[in-house]
């Protein structure tokens, strides 16, 4: 399914009273959920700006003493991947990350970017604070769920 289509359907959904719609052409499957998490990614393509804002969800803390990981033992918000996809730090290839550790942010800043299905998403986060840790590195595939950031 080429972006212009795609891009008609995103905003079909996003004017209409519907929630949710999928659309199956030959063997691609695109399910487009207003307000939702997951896209699922069927393949990686060139890095180009077109975003959509996702909000971000906390993974709470595991309750299990037993558990020593560093992330488990991490101290702040943990600010997780909406989605599946591919993860960037920064608005073009080249270009200055969002965000650095040490950096001040504020509810609703834009920390980084997640391109699934050709479309580049914008992913902000819901605390504000310091960016204790940047968990995922540049380029790399993130699951949904998956922890980008820890804010403190």
């Amino acid at each position: 399914m080429d972006l212009r289509k795609l891009k008609t359907l995103i905003d079909l959904v996003s004017e209409s009273g519907i929630s949710e719609l999928e659309v199956t052409e030959g063997e691609g499957k695109v399910r487009i959920v207003k307000n939702a998490a997951p896209v699922y990614l069927t393949s990686r393509e060139q890095y180009t700006p077109s975003p959509q804002v996702i909000s971000t969800s906390v993974v709470p803390a595991e309750s299990d003493a037993s558990v020593s990981t560093p992330l488990a033992m991490a101290q702040g918000h943990i600010v997780t991947s909406p989605m599946v996809g591919t993860f960037y730090r920064s608005p073009s290839p080249g270009g200055n990350p969002f965000v650095q550790v040490g950096d001040s942010v504020k509810d609703g800043q834009t920390i980084c970017i997640i391109e699934a299905m050709k479309l580049l998403n914008e992913i902000e986060t819901d605390k504000t604070g310091m960016v204790k840790e940047i968990l995922v590195e540049n380029g790399q595939a993130v699951e949904y769920g998956q922890p980008l950031f820890i804010i403190g």
